[in-house]
């Protein structure tokens, strides 16, 4: 019943999504607006209130942290072994680096709140704001090594500083740290607010994500992108839980970082293959694949560390 009770509303939203588009209830205009909206409006408003609303909540984040900065670093070195054993093609080695450790970090805010409430979104909030510059920083470095063309230093830190600067959940997070520390109380008008503008964040941005997923190139991309997501989905939890345990996380910590180490590749992959001349074909198949077999890496984690 867990995974029924707290995995299949995360899916049927994202179904629900693509039936939706299907059917053309909903297109590409809509889409990316909703995708906007969330993304920088939306979310880092539900990050803003739930960070901030906790005083205590950037104590004992700190072995989850290290654990989850650890993991990703690892696994990063993983993508760039397999890049060259796989003989991934300079084209799509951006895209499929980027698969396997990039994360959905909606997915994670839908699933930790059924799971494990206020506190789980609360950890899983810093955890965020802390990993998203390190995963931005190694993510641009090697779209640029491999983009083809050639970027002098500047440059590189331009596109690095601006990733992180113009990161709107990176600014919720920061902010909700912030008032978490010098006020940690929001006034009843502006916690309602808050908690309306909450309600509409997940449903909207799993939607999006249901509405976006295509099988359109699956076949001709399969075998790297599947590559990816084993390695996503499979040696990075096992190698994130040998962080914790090194560490000697609090069971909070556990929980919240196997569901982070579980979830599937980020949309967001797409974005920056885009703008770096990367693969955006074997961007989409990875994230299709990695939301798919998802469902199967979170329902182990549930059943593990939460039943």
């Amino acid at each position: 019943m867990i995974i029924l009770n707290n995995i299949f509303p995360v899916f049927a939203l994202i179904g629900l999504g693509a039936a939706l588009r299907h059917m053309h209830l909903t297109g590409e205009k809509f889409l990316k607006t909703s995708d906007r909206l969330v993304y920088y409006i939306f979310f880092p408003m539900l990050l803003f209130w739930k960070i901030g609303a906790s005083p205590s909540v950037d104590r004992g984040a700190v072995d989850l942290i290290t654990a989850a900065l650890a993991a990703v670093a690892t696994v990063y070195l993983i993508s760039a072994i397999c890049l060259k054993l796989f003989r991934v093609s300079r084209f799509a080695a951006g895209s499929f680096s980027q698969s396997c450790y990039r994360f959905n970090t909606y997915v994670g805010m839908a699933v930790i709140m059924n799971v494990l409430g206020e506190t789980g979104v609360s950890r899983f909030g810093i955890l965020i704001g802390f990993i998203i510059p390190f995963i931005n920083v190694l993510a641009v470095s090697t779209l640029i090594w491999f983009a083809g063309r050639a970027i002098t230093i500047r440059e590189r830190m331009r596109i690095t500083l601006r990733a992180l600067v113009s990161n709107p959940l990176i600014i919720g997070c920061l902010a909700g740290m912030a008032y978490a520390r010098f006020i940690g109380v929001f006034p009843v008008f502006l916690d309602n607010t808050l908690r309306l503008a909450a309600m509409v964040t997940l449903p909207l941005a799993l939607l999006s994500i249901g509405g976006t997923l295509t099988l359109k190139n699956i076949r001709a991309h399969f075998n790297p992108a599947l590559l990816g997501c084993t390695i996503k989905l499979a040696i990075l939890p096992w190698v994130g839980y040998a962080f914790l345990r090194a560490v000697s996380a609090s069971v909070l910590s556990v929980q919240v970082g196997m569901l982070f180490f579980s979830l599937p590749t980020s949309p967001a992959i797409i974005v920056l293959s885009s703008q770096l001349n990367s693969d955006t074909q074997f961007a989409s198949t990875a994230i299709v694949l990695s939301t798919l077999l998802s469902f199967f890496s979170m329902s182990a984690v549930l059943l593990i560390f939460l039943h």
